[in-house]
């Protein structure tokens, strides 16, 4: 007989398989997942900056929305004294550069922020220590009080990708959500050349910049929060899982979304075929956890090349490359990784050229996925039946991109709803999709 964990598996698996060769989703999903696409320039990493690298960031509360249908109470760094959001405000600076973060307390405990990766922190201008109470650790560093506040600063010496998040009780505050990504451009970006680090072998198309911060929810521990109960973290059991704070099929919602108001970064991938003359440079993806469990992040249609971990370029003493391609990225609780990554229209099947070998089944005898324009070649568009939910624009091809445990992918068991966004490749004619 077999086991309900066995059963749920086998389940998921067979959703799974079925999304990934193009069946169709319930009528509700459908309509769901076809909303605010958006245009090109609606994905990808939105950045917060000031050039005097000064920022003010409120812990407050609010409410995300899940796709199963639920709301959870959450915490979060918002920017300023504005709304609340999850996850916390993007924040870009340059190396070199004195970053100033004044934190604000609106939250009935006392919250910090620590920077990993960063040296010479500053708390209210004194080392940033750990902070004991009777010989009991309660802080990594020094804290803002509930309506208090507390001023670090550092100097952003290293190119990379970090976390920011609460140094007060993290097991507690960083799941409630208390952290964001910071982001350290490297000395040799300019306006015209865009690098990861200070390496020749890392500049990326920056139009194609995209962040993935990997996290989780237990509804259970967010509702004693809600009503101020204590919670035992002995009885943990995270039942959602979210890219940059949405589960999918929110995850392809454009950044800034209406309907999304707390959850403003969306997750797809937006990109073109690599071309040696239009478009040569790979695109970057930033990998974050704020999760307490290996999240191994699987894009479909090309392996990732990762050149970074933890805001440190893969090269070796001698300045060997220590970079490696991966069919699966694993991201471990509090790491980073920041990998390039390009798709190769490697047969460049054309109807006319270049046609497909095999006789393509007519629409009628075909089970498809909304998302599909009605023809296997990239750029081509077909008639699809009458009633039919087509949210394909131009011929271009998803891909999928999700948590290769499977059972990360679901919302409180609802499969196809958890740590999952698509690749979307665009046909190589400029100005053909909106």
């Amino acid at each position: 007989m077999l086991s309900m964990r066995s059963i749920t598996r086998s389940l998921v698996t067979a959703l799974v398989l079925a999304i990934l060769m193009g069946a169709s989703l319930p009528a509700g999903t459908q309509a769901q997942m076809g909303m605010d696409m958006g245009t090109a320039g609606s994905h990808g990493i939105v950045c917060t900056t000031n050039p005097s690298a000064t920022f003010t960031l409120t812990a407050t509360d609010g409410y995300i929305q899940v796709t199963d249908g639920n709301v959870i109470y959450m915490w979060g760094y918002a920017l300023g004294g504005g709304a609340f959001q999850y996850p916390g405000p993007v924040l870009c600076v340059n190396e070199g550069d004195t970053v100033t973060v004044v934190l604000h307390n609106d939250l009935p405990e006392d919250v910090s922020i620590v920077f990993p990766g960063q040296t010479g922190v500053l708390a209210d201008g004194a080392a940033s220590q750990p902070v004991f109470d009777g010989g009991n650790l309660v802080s990594l560093t020094k804290t803002a009080p509930p309506g208090g506040s507390v001023t670090y600063s550092f100097v952003a010496g290293q190119p990379g990708t970090y976390l920011y998040e609460s140094g007060t009780d993290p097991v507690w505050q960083v799941q409630m959500g208390l952290a964001g990504a910071l982001i350290v451009r490297p000395a040799l970006d300019t306006m015209d050349e865009h690098y990861a680090y200070n390496d020749a072998e890392t500049r990326y198309n920056p139009d194609t910049e995209f962040l993935m911060f990997l996290s989780q929810i237990d509804p259970h521990m967010h509702m004693a929060a809600e009503r101020g109960e204590p919670f035992d973290m002995t009885y943990y059991h995270p039942r959602y899982w979210l890219i940059n704070g949405r589960s999918f099929p929110d995850t392809l919602a454009a950044n800034n979304v209406a309907r999304l108001p707390h959850q403003p970064y969306g997750a797809l991938a937006r990109i073109h075929p690599y071309d040696p003359d239009s478009n040569p440079l790979p695109s970057l993806v930033r990998y974050l956890s704020a999760g307490m469990i290996d999240y191994p992040m699987h894009p479909h249609g090309n392996h990732g090349r990762v050149i970074a971990r933890d805001g440190h370029l893969l090269k070796g003493p001698a300045g060997e490359d220590l970079s490696y391609e991966k069919f699966t990225v694993v991201v471990g609780p509090g790491q980073t990784a920041d990998a390039l990554f390009t798709w190769h229209d490697a047969e460049g099947w054309d109807p006319e050229t270049n046609p497909i070998p095999v006789t393509i089944p007519p629409i009628q005898d075909m089970v498809l996925g909304m998302y599909y324009s009605g023809s296997p070649y990239l750029g081509e568009m077909v008639p699809m039946p009458p009633g039919m939910a087509m949210m394909n624009q131009c011929g271009e091809y998803y891909i999928i991109s999700h948590n290769h445990a499977l059972q990360q992918i679901v919302a409180w068991d609802l499969p196809m709803s958890g740590m999952a966004t698509y690749i979307r490749i665009d046909p190589p004619q400029p100005n053909m999709c909106p």
